[in-house]
């Protein structure tokens, strides 16, 4: 009997998850006109993440706001996605996402430049960790489109580590050398 007891005890610390924060995005309220008048429903997004490189979005609709609000949580908590992040705070190259109408563009930015994005976009960001990014959506201003779009976007994304992986070579091989770039700046100074 003790056995059982501990293999389930052990069971409910593997299921449990770590922190995650979440943000609504938009909650929307929809009416069916029945015989007896209206019936109200309520459909929630929410993006959810550990802020250290894991989002993901969910859905969730039902009769009340509390109970749309945590399908869409657990939604979202399902379909988690990882970003790589260079050095914790900002996107290692600039990304395209399209999802229908909703099209994004997501650069990186240099340290203290803060999160510049739109509603749904800032609370992907933010969920995700970044600290540092520029982005605009160009097209729909959809919610639902413009967080597939991130997400479609930031899928995309590749660390240097996983290139060099795939390619067979060593990291330092196939980022720009730092080094070379300033003389050759400081040479053209100096015969100018």
């Amino acid at each position: 009997m003790a056995e059982r007891d501990n293999r389930r005890g052990n069971r409910r610390d593997r299921d449990e998850t770590p922190e995650f924060a979440d943000r609504l995005v938009a909650i929307n309220r929809v009416s069916k006109t029945v015989k007896g008048g209206k019936r109200f429903g309520f459909a929630a997004l929410v993006v959810v993440g550990d802020q250290k490189g894991r989002v993901g979005f969910g859905k969730g609709k039902a009769k009340e706001v509390p109970e749309a609000i945590r399908k869409a949580t657990e939604q979202a908590k399902r379909q988690m996605i990882r970003v790589p992040l260079k050095e914790g705070r900002t996107l290692h190259h600039d990304m395209y996402g399209r999802h229908g109408a909703g099209k994004v563009v997501m650069r990186t930015a240099p340290e203290g430049t803060g999160i510049i994005a739109g509603g749904p976009m800032r609370a992907v960001f933010e969920m995700l960790g970044i600290k540092d990014v520029v982005s605009k959506s160009v097209g729909s201003q959809n919610p639902y489109n413009m967080i597939r779009a991130t997400i479609d976007g930031l899928k995309k994304e590749q660390s240097p580590r996983s290139v060099a992986q795939r390619r067979g070579k060593k990291v330092a091989d196939i980022l720009p050398k730092r080094d070379e770039a300033p003389a050759e700046s400081s040479q053209v100074a100096e015969e100018a």
